[in-house]
């Protein structure tokens, strides 16, 4: 059976990780970005991480040219016209993704689905800018992609079952399986996650404890792989702060009020390993 032709937006570490992913398992990718250079950089990344894989006792039978072959950079939006499916994984912001699914809307044939690699952002705000709102859902991949089983895919208020049934086909080709959940700001994953983060953060500011010693407590005490500081790290300083204000915005809940360490990370460039600095160094 033909696996389907899959429109990745953005290649930044999420968007690249994804389309690693699909490449692997045989798709053919088609990676959209506003430069080429960003586009140069995702490919350079996405094939070491083949090499490192490989290292690591990857399938040796894992064709790494063929995947990079799958893959075809583009800072146009014309290709998406072969796209039967579309992950979007532009920056957490309103209004980058507002535009984004507009130009989508005008790029993409009838009947293509959207799906919503968000941490926050409810699926029906994002669904209203489209005339296909019964196929527009949410499919929240964890990072480093390749290497999570699972993915939390959010139905939206008007999200038909069978965009449901499509999206957890297109899971089952990449070798992964997807939990159901309804719509809501941060939907399960990043409603508990970014204020375990955020409390983590504020920790470190009042002088509690260092970010070794906290994510220690989570990694040695309670058997989490990775600890709180060193996950928001991996996400990147200025995604969580973008998702924590976006849940306070969202809620209108004083809980959700940003720590102020994080604000003054994204200021100074700290944004984890994405920068080679963070709560961690990542020289």
């Amino acid at each position: 059976m033909t696996k389907p032709t899959v429109g990745v937006i953005g290649a930044g570490t999420i968007g690249r990780s994804v389309a690693h992913a699909l490449a692997v398992t045989g798709h053919r990718v088609l990676l959209v970005d506003t430069a080429q250079e960003i586009l140069d950089d995702a490919l350079a990344k996405v094939r070491r991480e083949l090499r490192f894989a490989r290292l690591l006792g990857a399938d040796a039978a894992q064709d790494d040219a063929g995947a990079l072959a799958r893959i075809t950079p583009t800072v146009s939006l014309a290709p998406l016209a072969e796209a039967d499916f579309v992950i979007e994984n532009s920056t957490e912001d309103w209004e980058v993704k507002r535009a984004v699914y507009r130009e989508l809307e005008a790029a993409c044939r009838p009947g293509v689905v959207f799906a919503a690699n968000t941490s926050c952002v409810p699926v029906a705000k994002l669904a209203a800018e489209t005339a296909r709102p019964e196929l527009v859902l949410g499919m929240h991949f964890m990072n480093p992609v390749p290497h999570k089983p699972v993915v939390e895919v959010i139905r939206g208020a008007l999200t038909a079952d069978s965009t449901v049934e499509r999206a957890e086909q297109l899971l089952a080709g990449m070798g992964k399986s997807g939990v159901l959940v309804n719509d809501s700001p941060g939907f399960v994953s990043n409603r508990v996650l970014m204020l375990a983060v955020n409390e983590a953060a504020f920790l470190v500011q009042e002088g509690v404890a260092g970010p070794a010693e906290v994510d220690r407590i989570f990694t040695s005490c309670f058997g989490h792989p990775m600890g709180m500081l060193a996950t928001a790290d991996l996400i990147g300083i200025d995604t969580v702060l973008l998702s924590i204000e976006m849940l306070e915005q969202s809620f209108a809940d004083p809980k959700y009020r940003p720590c102020p360490l994080l604000k003054e990370m994204v200021a100074k460039g700290h944004l984890g390993k994405k920068s080679g600095q963070g709560f961690f160094s990542y020289a």
